[in-house]
């Protein structure tokens, strides 16, 4: 959930985590903090608020700098946001620095102990709690900070990734993860640490990336050491190049990067399917699915695993796997999966779906699974991520960095691959026709040029945001595979605007939610041309009987709806299948217009982190 930078090197060390901090606020941004060595005294500075505040304080607080330095920051877990809480944490004797991404779970236990034997506490962490265990096994021990870390983590229960400094090591940095990402980037005689690639970017493309319980032991000058924590064997190191770029990660001229990954849903949705969709020879290509195809075929069912955001995505999956191959789909919430003890059989696939393929829940998901003997598929974003290394097989989204809190183009392009992944097994099983595959396929292929025209409609939509941008309640209704759409609807109003809103399928209106309408309730509506559009043209009168106001989501020419309706919003013909990875685009930009009207924080709402990587 937090994030964390280190550096060692010949450069200055402050402007390196500076700005990657800036990079990794989506992470969080409760408090900020940072450590720099200048080659005899350790200085730090923290406090509550955001990365801007952090370097106001750096100024004041910091006389000389350094070419070693850790970086944080915060997403609060144990201890409210504030300057004694935030990270970086130092040991009793002020010789050793720590930041930390995840939450020992043990640490009350651990703190007590460390109570009788002398030790005093300033904050209310997990973490301060570990970087005076790492002290007490080292000097108990008497050993090196790296033997000491790893003594120590084997007493720890939790999740973890965490860099560690030692006034009298001045050369090294020792870093570990269970649970949470880290990557080291590899320079020339210089070393960057990260919760992702993003902070050293235009410095390196070489990094590695831990797995869990590695510890490595990082020194100026020399080779990157990596070691399982538990039994202290040494790992061969394996050095990936990187794929992005540091164009990707910047705001190329939006205000914010949520409107900026919106605006990229064309081209990342054809860099999704690029490659793999080759519509003149009628054929998807997909190593993932192609060298486990029996696999799927001969599977009693698929379970998909996913939270927020691509849990819908999952849900819409559901109609499509099941209408187009007849495979039987179930949707589980990772948070919940594993603790209900749930049914699951060597038959069994499991897909997982998480934009950072970090999410905790979702590789807790599939750990349970293969266990099992369940196969496990997985969806994500993040080349080299947990869930890519963890899962048997998968496929890439492609859609690039997503840096908004608030995912977009994230879940339009979990949808083209589950897309790819239910035409090419239909095939397969001879479910679909020979026709209606190609038919498939040419519409998805102008998928990403429908997707243009809708957001031509960005002006409109910004005037029915001012018209609602002041109201309490939000309901969003749709049918087949449009209800999932409604799901997705409301929560990016409730994520970035914080109006509270509902998803609803619409025939189930009448069974509740119909006695919240009056006057003053804005009902958005998906109503484009389907098998079920009569049905929704009947929920909107009902509606309108009750003075509803209604945010039509309507087809092209439709006129039904527009004379019944309050506002309406169109979007490009498609088939019902594809019909989602339209629709859901004004429903972003309705809800992003709301909260910059609202002078909401659009790209880092409060209380939320871009990757859940603690449960």
């Amino acid at each position: 959930m937090c994030g964390i930078v280190g550096y060692i090197g010949h450069r200055e060390a402050y402007p390196i985590i500076i700005e990657g901090l800036k990079r990794l606020e989506y992470r969080g941004y409760d408090s900020a903090g940072i450590a720099l060595f200048d080659g005899t005294s350790l200085n730090v500075s923290k406090t509550k608020g955001k990365v801007a505040d952090l370097e106001n304080c750096v100024q004041q607080e910091i006389p000389n700098l350094g070419h070693i330095g850790l970086g944080h920051t915060r997403w609060a877990t144990h201890g409210v946001p504030n300057s004694v809480n935030s990270h970086p944490h130092i040991s009793n004797s002020g010789e050793l620095v720590i930041i930390h991404n995840g939450i020992i779970e043990n640490y009350a236990a651990l703190k007590q102990e460390l109570i009788s034997r002398g030790y005093t506490f300033k904050s209310d962490t997990d973490t301060e709690v570990l970087i005076n265990l790492i002290e007490d096994v080292k000097k108990k021990e008497n050993v090196k900070l790296g033997k000491a870390v790893q003594i120590a983590l084997n007493q720890v229960i939790g999740a973890y990734a965490i860099a560690v400094f030692d006034k009298a090591k001045p050369d090294e940095i020792i870093i570990a993860r269970l649970g949470s990402p880290l990557a080291v980037g590899i320079g020339e005689n210089e070393f960057f640490i990260a919760s992702d690639a993003s902070p050293f970017i235009e410095f390196t493309k070489n990094a590695v990336y831990l797995e869990d319980e590695e510890m490595a032991i990082i020194r100026e000058g020399k080779d990157i050491k990596i070691r399982k924590i538990k039994d202290d064997s040494l790992v061969d190191t394996y050095v990936q190049e990187l794929q992005i770029n540091l164009e990707q990660i910047e705001k190329g001229g939006f205000d914010h990067f949520m409107l900026k990954e919106i605006f990229e849903q064309p081209k990342a949705i054809n860099d999704t399917y690029r490659g793999r969709l080759l519509r003149e020879e009628a054929i998807i290509k997909m190593a993932g699915v192609e060298d486990n195809m029996k696999k799927f075929l001969n599977a009693n069912r698929i379970i998909i695993a996913a939270c927020g955001t691509s849990w819908h995505a999952g849900l819409v999956a559901e109609y499509i796997f099941e209408d187009l191959a007849r495979i039987p789909v179930e949707v589980e919430y990772a948070s919940e999966f594993r603790y209900r003890n749930p049914v699951i059989t060597e038959n069994d696939v499991l897909i997982a779906i998480s934009q950072s393929g970090e999410t905790a829940d979702t590789l807790a998901a599939i750990k349970l699974a293969k266990s099992k003997g369940a196969f496990v598929f997985g969806v994500c974003n993040v080349v080299g991520s947990s869930i890519a290394r963890e899962t048997h097989a998968g496929a890439y989204t492609h859609a690039g960095p997503e840096i908004g809190v608030a995912s977009t183009k994230a879940f339009t392009t979990q949808i083209t691959v589950l897309t790819l992944m239910a035409l090419r097994l239909a095939r397969a099983k001879g479910t679909i026709s020979s026709s209606d595959f190609r038919h498939h396929l040419l519409e998805l292929e102008m998928i990403p040029k429908k997707v243009e025209k809708a957001l031509k409609a960005e002006a409109s939509i910004k005037e029915i945001a001012y018209t609602y941008k002041d109201v309490s309640n939000f309901l969003y209704l749709g049918r087949g595979y449009n209800f999932p759409v409604a799901l997705e609807g409301a929560l990016k109003l409730k994520e970035i605007s914080y109006i509270h809103a509902e998803g609803y399928p619409a025939a189930e209106m009448k069974h509740g939610p119909i006695a919240l309408i009056d006057e003053n309730m804005p009902i958005v509506v998906i109503a484009t041309k389907t098998p079920h559009y009569e049905k929704v043209v009947s929920n909107i009168q009902e509606i309108k009987s009750r003075k509803g106001k209604i945010i039509g989501i309507v087809t092209e020419g439709d006129k039904t709806v527009r004379e019944l309706a309050d506002h309406v919003i169109e979007v490009p013909e498609t088939l019902e299948s594809l019909s989602p990875l339209l629709n859901t685009i004004p429903l972003q930009l309705l809800s992003y217009y709301i909260a910059v009207m609202l002078g909401k924080n659009v790209d880092q709402p409060r209380n939320l982190a871009k990757s859940v990587t603690v449960e």
